[in-house]
């Protein structure tokens, strides 16, 4: 790790002889190793190696981006050159800029994210075969699409004209499998699949089987309903996705641009009262954890929304000088482009209620299993995704249904949720079941 960030500080003094006034430079190695099969016979094994440079110079108020596959010094000078030269080409941007060296990160914490080994050949098939076995076995699975197991790690390494510099590295293992239920006019497909930063957190890959057989088989003799206002339940592995479109929402490049439906809502009140959304970038094992941001700028753990409230906007350098605020450590980067701001590791937090007795106190509504579509708008708020799931009728899961429709605005949505107590931090982005009443719901 050393070597490659000297190797960028090589690279930064070759831009500043170039004639840039700021540069950084980002160093990416990534390893994957991946199986998939189908009915026990290996389809594939295969084992991946890339290797990612990339360097941002600034000339005045003009940047520009160049990248490369490799980290060799003899090519330095010639890859400056060519930036610089492309940085004086373009328009100016008053708002790029690296970090102050006062809002450089100090010496990042230490966060257990990397896995010591990579997992042999033999172990990834053992993991998609029981997969697939389990999946199998369950009554009414009739064939299957497939199942795959894979390992990858990531070594990031980051400096500055600023003097920042510093790197990081970081492990998944994944397991899934899709299978189809039922046969002739009557079949459904689903799928489930688990990541985890260490091989010992991964689920046991039958149970992971099991789970999807489970879910292929609930959704046979599935039927839509006639359209009407009801409440809506969604599962897990689909709630997250209500926080993705929250923090698009907080996006300081979106709103910057006036783009969000919540540019005007900072410290004012997005969710319902008591409702919390964490931001932890630092967790042990947390599938997005980073020790800094990727402009080197302190990350920490943060309530974007506190009891209700929304503290605070998604922001890179460049976004928090348009917006004239104080960058907040968002900043997410590529090799071949400049920062832009995302999120890390986000939760809302837990209700008190368990999910049966949400789905209790449900006369008739919709549990929601799968979402279909991005009809979401981005400016205005409406919101309209396809769906299926299960029917609630009286509190108990009466049919599956199909090709439905849900539909309100995520300003009212919001303000709508109620969690249940069955928070799991396994997708990155995270909920429990969430309960929204008064959404339209329409069938085909």
């Amino acid at each position: 790790m050393t070597d490659h960030l000297n190797r960028l500080e090589d690279l930064l003094k070759a831009a500043k002889a170039a004639g840039a006034d700021a540069a950084d430079a980002v160093y990416a190695e990534g390893d994957s190793l991946s199986h998939t099969q189908r009915l026990g016979t290996v389809e594939m094994i295969e084992r991946s190696e890339g290797r990612d440079l990339g360097l941002r110079v600034l000339v005045g108020h003009r940047q520009a981006s160049v990248s490369a596959t490799e980290i060799e010094p003899k090519t330095f000078a010639g890859l400056a050159e060519r930036a610089v030269a492309m940085a004086r080409a373009v328009p100016e941007d008053p708002f790029c800029g690296i970090a102050g060296p006062d809002m450089i990160a100090g010496q990042p914490p230490g966060i257990e994210m990397a896995d010591a080994e990579e997992p042999p050949a033999d172990l990834l098939i053992a993991r998609a075969s029981e997969a697939e076995d389990a999946a199998r076995a369950v009554e009414g699975v009739t064939n299957s699409e497939g199942a795959e197991a894979s390992w990858g790690r990531t070594q990031i390494f980051l400096a500055a004209t600023n003097g920042f510099s510093g790197s990081y590295a970081r492990t998944s293992h994944s397991v899934g499998v899709s299978v189809v239920a039922g046969s002739g006019a009557d079949m459904q497909t689903d799928y489930d699949y688990h990541t985890a930063v260490f091989s010992a957190d991964l689920m046991a890959p039958a149970a992971i089987g099991r789970s999807a057989g489970k879910r292929a088989i609930a959704r046979l003799g599935a039927r839509s309903v006639k359209t009407v206002k009801a409440p809506v339940v969604f599962d897990p592995r689909v709630a997250g996705s209500l926080l993705r479109h929250l923090l698009g929402a907080i996006n300081g490049a979106s709103v910057a641009r006036g783009t969000s439906f919540l540019k005007d809502r900072l410290g004012k009140a997005v969710m319902a009262s008591g409702l919390t959304v964490v931001e932890d970038p630092h967790r042990p094992r947390g599938l997005r954890s980073k020790p800094f941001d990727g402009e080197g700028v302190a990350n920490c753990r943060r309530n974007l929304v506190e009891s209700g409230v929304l503290t605070t906007w998604l922001l890179d350098l460049r976004s928090a000088r348009q917006l004239d605020l104080a960058p907040t450590g968002h900043a997410s980067r590529g090799t071949s482009g400049p920062p832009s701001p995302s999120a890390t590791n986000v939760y809302l937090e837990p209700g008190t209620v368990s999910q049966q007795e949400m789905l209790g106190g449900i006369d008739s509504g919709l549990y929601v299993t799968e979402m279909i579509g991005m009809g979401v708008n981005g400016v205005t708020g409406d919101y309209s995704r396809g769906a299926g799931g299960i029917w609630i009728d009286k509190g108990e899961p009466a049919f599956p249904v199909t090709e439905m429709t849900v539909a309100g605005n995520l300003k009212d949505m919001f303000k709508a949720i109620t969690p249940t107590d069955d928070l799991d931090l396994r997708y990155g982005i995270d909920a429990p079941t969430l309960r929204i009443d008064g959404m339209t719901v329409a069938g085909a």
